[in-house]
């Protein structure tokens, strides 16, 4: 079964029409649903995907995030040890837009043997995971 990371980009750009990935991501998602893939992503992405879509789509978009869309992924819970990982790798990195919570999803991703991802983020790509 193929394991997918759904990473912010994914999840918002799902929720807001405007965005140049949101075809995409409703297509992935929908074609996660009908070939059974395995969604995971981190408590650290649920947390920046929530602030996102509050700030930019509100409150409504929020209850579709979390009724809709997350309750469809395995959430990793980033404990000491992932953090570090993500820390380590972001400091050597030293990438202005480079996130901490990226760096930790290429460590959950690692970690899951997981190489595809759900969403529309360079670094990513950058860093050898393949767009589903």
């Amino acid at each position: 079964m193929k394991s997918v990371f759904v990473d912010t980009s994914g999840f918002y750009a799902f929720l807001d029409r405007d965005d140049g990935f949101h075809a995409e991501a409703r297509r992935l998602f929908f074609q996660a649903e009908s070939e059974g893939w395995t969604l995971l992503t981190s408590n650290y992405v649920v947390h920046e995907s929530w602030a996102l879509i509050q700030a930019r789509l509100g409150w409504d978009a929020v209850e579709d995030f979390l009724q809709e869309l997350v309750v469809r992924c395995r959430v990793v819970w980033v404990d000491e040890r992932l953090h570090a990982l993500g820390g380590a790798r972001a400091r050597q990195a030293r990438e202005r837009r480079l996130s901490l919570t990226d760096c930790v999803s290429f460590e959950v991703m690692l970690g899951e043997a997981c190489k595809h991802y759900l969403g529309d983020d360079e670094h990513f790509k950058k860093a050898g995971f393949v767009v589903s």
